[in-house]
Protein backbone atom coordinates (compact mmCIF):
# COMPACT_ATOMS: atom_id res chain seq x y z
CA UNK A 1 0.00 0.00 0.00
CA UNK A 2 1.42 3.51 -0.67
CA UNK A 3 0.31 6.70 0.71
CA UNK A 4 -1.01 9.61 -1.19
CA UNK A 5 -1.82 13.23 -0.77
CA UNK A 6 -4.41 15.43 -2.46
CA UNK A 7 -2.65 18.90 -1.52
CA UNK A 8 -5.87 19.77 0.40
CA UNK A 9 -5.25 21.08 3.78
CA UNK A 10 -6.53 18.35 6.36
CA UNK A 11 -8.96 19.57 9.22
CA UNK A 12 -10.90 16.99 11.70
CA UNK A 13 -14.79 15.92 11.01
CA UNK A 14 -16.95 14.88 12.53
CA UNK A 15 -18.42 11.40 11.13
CA UNK A 16 -21.61 9.04 11.28
CA UNK A 17 -21.76 5.50 11.26
CA UNK A 18 -23.62 2.66 11.63
CA UNK A 19 -22.38 0.04 14.36
CA UNK A 20 -22.75 -3.19 15.39
CA UNK A 21 -26.14 -3.72 16.96
CA UNK A 22 -27.96 -0.73 15.17
CA UNK A 23 -26.04 1.67 17.46
CA UNK A 24 -24.65 4.67 15.94
CA UNK A 25 -22.00 7.43 16.90
CA UNK A 26 -20.69 11.12 15.77
CA UNK A 27 -17.63 10.99 16.47
CA UNK A 28 -14.04 13.49 15.91
CA UNK A 29 -11.28 11.48 14.06
CA UNK A 30 -8.25 11.96 11.90
CA UNK A 31 -6.71 9.23 9.68
CA UNK A 32 -4.15 8.79 6.99
CA UNK A 33 -5.46 7.80 3.81
CA UNK A 34 -3.66 4.75 1.33
CA UNK A 35 -4.45 3.53 -2.31
CA UNK A 36 -3.49 0.38 -4.01
CA UNK A 37 -0.56 0.48 -5.72
CA UNK A 38 -1.84 -1.50 -9.02
CA UNK A 39 -4.35 -1.52 -10.98
CA UNK A 40 -5.61 -3.43 -13.70
CA UNK A 41 -5.07 -2.26 -17.27
CA UNK A 42 -8.35 -3.39 -18.68
CA UNK A 43 -11.50 -3.00 -17.34
CA UNK A 44 -13.55 -5.78 -16.65
CA UNK A 45 -16.57 -6.58 -18.34
CA UNK A 46 -18.10 -9.06 -15.86
CA UNK A 47 -21.36 -8.22 -14.02
CA UNK A 48 -20.56 -7.57 -10.32
CA UNK A 49 -22.84 -7.11 -7.33
CA UNK A 50 -20.94 -4.78 -4.69
CA UNK A 51 -22.04 -5.33 -1.02
CA UNK A 52 -18.64 -5.00 1.17
CA UNK A 53 -15.40 -2.83 0.96
CA UNK A 54 -14.50 0.29 -0.79
CA UNK A 55 -15.21 1.67 -4.85
CA UNK A 56 -15.11 5.05 -6.06
CA UNK A 57 -16.96 6.46 -9.07
CA UNK A 58 -14.85 8.93 -10.56
CA UNK A 59 -13.81 10.02 -14.53
CA UNK A 60 -11.24 9.15 -16.60
CA UNK A 61 -10.05 8.86 -20.30
CA UNK A 62 -10.54 5.22 -21.98
CA UNK A 63 -9.23 5.16 -25.76
CA UNK A 64 -9.28 8.65 -25.73
CA UNK A 65 -12.73 8.65 -24.34
CA UNK A 66 -14.00 10.55 -21.46
CA UNK A 67 -15.62 7.97 -19.06
CA UNK A 68 -17.57 7.71 -15.88
CA UNK A 69 -16.75 4.18 -14.62
CA UNK A 70 -16.18 2.72 -11.10
CA UNK A 71 -12.74 1.78 -9.46
CA UNK A 72 -13.16 -1.65 -7.90
CA UNK A 73 -10.80 -1.90 -4.81
CA UNK A 74 -12.39 -5.18 -3.39
CA UNK A 75 -10.37 -7.16 -6.10
CA UNK A 76 -6.69 -7.53 -6.19
CA UNK A 77 -5.38 -5.64 -8.46
CA UNK A 78 -7.97 -2.83 -8.37
CA UNK A 79 -10.10 -3.07 -11.88
CA UNK A 80 -12.47 -0.53 -13.44
CA UNK A 81 -15.75 -1.44 -14.21
CA UNK A 82 -18.47 -0.07 -16.31
CA UNK A 83 -21.85 1.52 -14.66
CA UNK A 84 -23.46 -0.69 -16.50
CA UNK A 85 -22.14 -3.72 -15.14
CA UNK A 86 -22.31 -3.28 -11.59
CA UNK A 87 -24.78 -2.95 -9.07
CA UNK A 88 -24.08 -1.30 -5.68
CA UNK A 89 -25.55 -2.98 -2.75
CA UNK A 90 -27.09 -1.28 0.52
CA UNK A 91 -27.37 -4.58 2.42
CA UNK A 92 -29.79 -4.22 6.23
CA UNK A 93 -26.67 -4.51 7.74
CA UNK A 94 -26.21 -0.34 7.12
CA UNK A 95 -29.91 -0.14 9.11
CA UNK A 96 -30.06 3.30 11.54
CA UNK A 97 -32.03 4.71 13.29
CA UNK A 98 -33.00 8.75 12.44
CA UNK A 99 -31.66 10.35 15.74
CA UNK A 100 -34.51 12.79 17.64
CA UNK A 101 -32.46 15.60 16.42
CA UNK A 102 -33.15 18.76 14.39
CA UNK A 103 -30.07 18.53 12.35
CA UNK A 104 -31.35 15.36 10.65
CA UNK A 105 -34.71 15.65 10.51
CA UNK A 106 -34.10 15.61 6.59
CA UNK A 107 -33.42 11.79 7.10
CA UNK A 108 -37.18 11.68 8.18
CA UNK A 109 -39.35 10.86 11.77
CA UNK A 110 -37.73 10.29 15.10
CA UNK A 111 -36.75 6.75 15.14
CA UNK A 112 -37.78 5.65 11.68
CA UNK A 113 -35.72 3.41 10.01
CA UNK A 114 -33.07 4.02 6.94
CA UNK A 115 -30.50 1.92 5.30
CA UNK A 116 -27.16 4.74 5.19
CA UNK A 117 -23.93 3.59 3.91
CA UNK A 118 -21.62 6.04 6.02
CA UNK A 119 -18.81 8.29 5.29
CA UNK A 120 -16.21 6.55 6.91
CA UNK A 121 -15.02 2.91 6.38
CA UNK A 122 -17.54 0.12 8.45
CA UNK A 123 -16.75 -3.58 8.14
CA UNK A 124 -19.62 -5.88 6.41
CA UNK A 125 -21.07 -2.41 4.67
CA UNK A 126 -20.15 -0.93 1.39
CA UNK A 127 -18.37 2.13 1.27
CA UNK A 128 -18.44 4.27 -1.76
CA UNK A 129 -16.44 7.47 -2.86
CA UNK A 130 -15.98 9.26 -5.73
CA UNK A 131 -12.49 10.72 -6.92
CA UNK A 132 -10.82 12.75 -9.86
CA UNK A 133 -7.24 10.79 -9.12
CA UNK A 134 -7.15 9.14 -12.62
CA UNK A 135 -3.59 10.13 -14.13
CA UNK A 136 -5.48 10.86 -17.82
CA UNK A 137 -7.70 13.48 -14.94
CA UNK A 138 -5.28 14.69 -13.09
CA UNK A 139 -3.07 15.66 -15.97
CA UNK A 140 -5.42 16.95 -18.57
CA UNK A 141 -8.47 18.56 -16.57
CA UNK A 142 -8.60 22.61 -15.82
CA UNK A 143 -9.64 22.33 -11.89
CA UNK A 144 -12.50 20.74 -11.54
CA UNK A 145 -14.97 18.36 -12.26
CA UNK A 146 -18.93 18.69 -12.05
CA UNK A 147 -21.42 15.97 -10.76
CA UNK A 148 -24.37 16.40 -11.60
CA UNK A 149 -27.60 14.31 -10.73
CA UNK A 150 -30.28 14.38 -13.33
CA UNK A 151 -32.64 12.20 -11.01
CA UNK A 152 -33.28 9.39 -9.40
CA UNK A 153 -35.96 6.30 -9.85
CA UNK A 154 -36.82 4.52 -7.03
CA UNK A 155 -38.78 3.49 -3.99
CA UNK A 156 -38.48 6.23 -1.69
CA UNK A 157 -35.72 8.97 -1.02
CA UNK A 158 -31.81 9.10 -1.55
CA UNK A 159 -29.99 11.78 0.02
CA UNK A 160 -26.27 12.01 -0.18
CA UNK A 161 -24.67 14.28 2.38
CA UNK A 162 -21.55 15.17 4.11
CA UNK A 163 -20.58 15.56 7.93
CA UNK A 164 -19.14 19.37 8.38
CA UNK A 165 -16.33 20.70 10.83
CA UNK A 166 -18.36 20.96 13.33
CA UNK A 167 -21.22 17.81 12.97
CA UNK A 168 -23.36 19.64 10.98
CA UNK A 169 -24.49 17.98 7.97
CA UNK A 170 -24.30 19.52 4.29
CA UNK A 171 -26.84 17.77 1.83
CA UNK A 172 -25.42 17.28 -1.60
CA UNK A 173 -27.60 15.67 -3.46
CA UNK A 174 -31.56 15.03 -2.16
CA UNK A 175 -33.81 13.62 -4.52
CA UNK A 176 -36.85 15.26 -3.46
CA UNK A 177 -35.28 18.55 -4.72
CA UNK A 178 -35.69 19.80 -8.47
CA UNK A 179 -33.15 18.60 -10.75
CA UNK A 180 -30.22 18.70 -12.14
CA UNK A 181 -28.34 19.18 -8.77
CA UNK A 182 -24.90 20.20 -9.30
CA UNK A 183 -21.64 19.67 -7.09
CA UNK A 184 -18.05 20.52 -8.14
CA UNK A 185 -14.93 18.39 -7.44
CA UNK A 186 -11.58 19.60 -7.05
CA UNK A 187 -8.73 17.79 -9.68
CA UNK A 188 -6.86 14.73 -7.93
CA UNK A 189 -9.45 14.51 -4.55
CA UNK A 190 -10.86 11.29 -3.36
CA UNK A 191 -13.71 11.70 -1.32
CA UNK A 192 -16.74 9.86 0.58
CA UNK A 193 -20.11 10.90 1.94
CA UNK A 194 -23.54 9.25 3.60
CA UNK A 195 -25.40 8.02 1.47
CA UNK A 196 -29.15 7.56 3.06
CA UNK A 197 -32.11 5.80 1.50
CA UNK A 198 -35.58 5.83 3.04
CA UNK A 199 -36.76 2.69 1.05
CA UNK A 200 -35.93 -0.85 0.04
CA UNK A 201 -35.60 -1.74 -3.16
CA UNK A 202 -33.75 -0.42 -6.55
CA UNK A 203 -32.40 3.16 -7.31
CA UNK A 204 -31.78 4.40 -10.71
CA UNK A 205 -29.07 7.43 -10.18
CA UNK A 206 -29.23 9.39 -13.39
CA UNK A 207 -25.38 10.97 -13.57
CA UNK A 208 -23.59 12.80 -15.59
CA UNK A 209 -19.88 14.06 -15.03
CA UNK A 210 -17.99 16.69 -17.23
CA UNK A 211 -15.01 19.04 -16.80
CA UNK A 212 -12.94 21.40 -19.39
CA UNK A 213 -9.83 19.73 -20.25
CA UNK A 214 -6.55 22.19 -20.74
CA UNK A 215 -7.10 22.86 -23.83
CA UNK A 216 -10.44 24.29 -23.73
CA UNK A 217 -12.54 21.20 -24.41
CA UNK A 218 -15.62 20.44 -22.69
CA UNK A 219 -16.50 16.97 -22.19
CA UNK A 220 -18.82 14.83 -20.36
CA UNK A 221 -20.09 11.62 -20.01
CA UNK A 222 -23.71 10.70 -18.70
CA UNK A 223 -24.78 7.07 -17.22
CA UNK A 224 -26.83 5.54 -14.50
CA UNK A 225 -25.28 4.06 -10.90
CA UNK A 226 -27.63 1.31 -9.68
CA UNK A 227 -27.82 1.09 -6.00
CA UNK A 228 -30.36 -1.87 -4.50
CA UNK A 229 -31.14 -1.25 -1.32
CA UNK A 230 -31.85 -4.50 0.74
CA UNK A 231 -31.01 -8.16 0.79
CA UNK A 232 -33.48 -9.34 -1.62
CA UNK A 233 -31.87 -10.30 -5.43
CA UNK A 234 -29.90 -7.50 -5.89
CA UNK A 235 -29.28 -9.07 -9.70
CA UNK A 236 -32.53 -8.01 -10.18
CA UNK A 237 -31.51 -4.29 -10.46
CA UNK A 238 -29.36 -5.37 -13.51
CA UNK A 239 -32.58 -5.95 -15.52
CA UNK A 240 -34.47 -2.54 -14.37
CA UNK A 241 -33.97 0.18 -16.96
CA UNK A 242 -34.83 3.97 -16.64
CA UNK A 243 -37.60 5.87 -17.48
CA UNK A 244 -35.79 9.11 -18.87
CA UNK A 245 -38.85 11.27 -18.34
CA UNK A 246 -39.90 9.87 -14.43
CA UNK A 247 -36.13 9.99 -13.44
CA UNK A 248 -36.41 14.27 -13.64
CA UNK A 249 -39.28 14.66 -11.39
CA UNK A 250 -38.41 14.73 -7.68
CA UNK A 251 -39.33 11.79 -5.89
CA UNK A 252 -42.13 12.19 -3.38
CA UNK A 253 -41.19 12.49 0.70
CA UNK A 254 -41.73 9.02 2.24
CA UNK A 255 -42.48 9.33 5.96
CA UNK A 256 -39.96 12.23 5.54
CA UNK A 257 -40.14 16.04 5.59
CA UNK A 258 -38.41 17.72 2.85
CA UNK A 259 -35.44 18.89 5.54
CA UNK A 260 -35.73 22.94 4.65
CA UNK A 261 -35.23 23.44 8.46
CA UNK A 262 -32.15 20.67 7.91
CA UNK A 263 -30.43 22.16 5.27
CA UNK A 264 -30.65 25.95 6.58
CA UNK A 265 -29.26 25.38 9.65
CA UNK A 266 -26.38 23.24 7.91
CA UNK A 267 -25.68 26.43 5.63
CA UNK A 268 -25.64 28.63 8.94
CA UNK A 269 -23.16 26.32 10.59
CA UNK A 270 -25.51 25.24 12.84
CA UNK A 271 -23.73 23.94 15.98
CA UNK A 272 -22.94 20.11 16.53
CA UNK A 273 -25.86 17.95 18.60
CA UNK A 274 -24.41 15.05 20.53
CA UNK A 275 -26.06 11.81 18.53
CA UNK A 276 -27.82 9.22 21.02
CA UNK A 277 -26.22 5.71 21.11
CA UNK A 278 -29.25 3.36 19.85
CA UNK A 279 -28.90 -0.14 21.07
CA UNK A 280 -26.74 -1.76 23.42
CA UNK A 281 -23.58 -1.73 21.13
CA UNK A 282 -20.53 0.95 22.69
CA UNK A 283 -19.57 3.91 21.43
CA UNK A 284 -16.69 2.94 18.89
CA UNK A 285 -14.14 6.10 18.12
CA UNK A 286 -13.28 5.54 13.99
CA UNK A 287 -10.52 8.11 12.02
CA UNK A 288 -11.61 10.23 9.17
CA UNK A 289 -9.68 13.10 7.18
CA UNK A 290 -11.47 15.83 5.40
CA UNK A 291 -9.76 16.07 1.92
CA UNK A 292 -12.80 18.33 -0.27
CA UNK A 293 -14.87 21.14 0.57
CA UNK A 294 -17.91 20.42 -1.83
CA UNK A 295 -19.12 23.26 -3.10
CA UNK A 296 -23.32 21.96 -3.85
CA UNK A 297 -25.46 24.19 -6.85
CA UNK A 298 -29.20 23.77 -6.51
CA UNK A 299 -30.85 22.92 -9.90
CA UNK A 300 -31.93 25.36 -12.27
CA UNK A 301 -35.75 23.99 -11.61
CA UNK A 302 -35.08 25.75 -7.73
CA UNK A 303 -34.98 28.94 -9.75
CA UNK A 304 -31.16 29.98 -8.34
CA UNK A 305 -28.14 28.56 -6.82
CA UNK A 306 -27.03 27.53 -3.09
CA UNK A 307 -23.76 27.10 -2.18
CA UNK A 308 -22.72 24.98 0.94
CA UNK A 309 -20.04 23.09 2.13
CA UNK A 310 -18.67 20.59 4.16
CA UNK A 311 -15.68 18.51 5.17
CA UNK A 312 -15.19 14.87 3.37
CA UNK A 313 -14.00 11.86 5.50
CA UNK A 314 -10.87 10.04 6.25
CA UNK A 315 -10.41 7.42 3.18
CA UNK A 316 -8.46 4.67 4.39
CA UNK A 317 -8.46 2.21 1.45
Amino acid sequence: MTEYSTGVPVRPALVLMPIAAFSLVLAPSVAAAAEPETVSAEPSSERVVIADGHIDMGPRFVDGEWTVQIRDDTVEPSTWRALSDVVLQVADSAVIEVPDTPDFAFLGEPGAEVHVLPQVQQDGVLWPGWNTQDPSVVTSIDREVTWTLEGVEGPGAMVLFLNGSFGEPAVVFDSRDPYPQETGIEVDTHVHGNWAFSESGTYLLDIAMSARTDDGEEVTDRGVLRMHVGNEDPQAAFSVGLDADASREPTAAVDSPAGSAAEESAEQGASSVPWPVIGVAALLMVLAVGVLAVRRTRGAAAGGSDESGGSTSGDAR
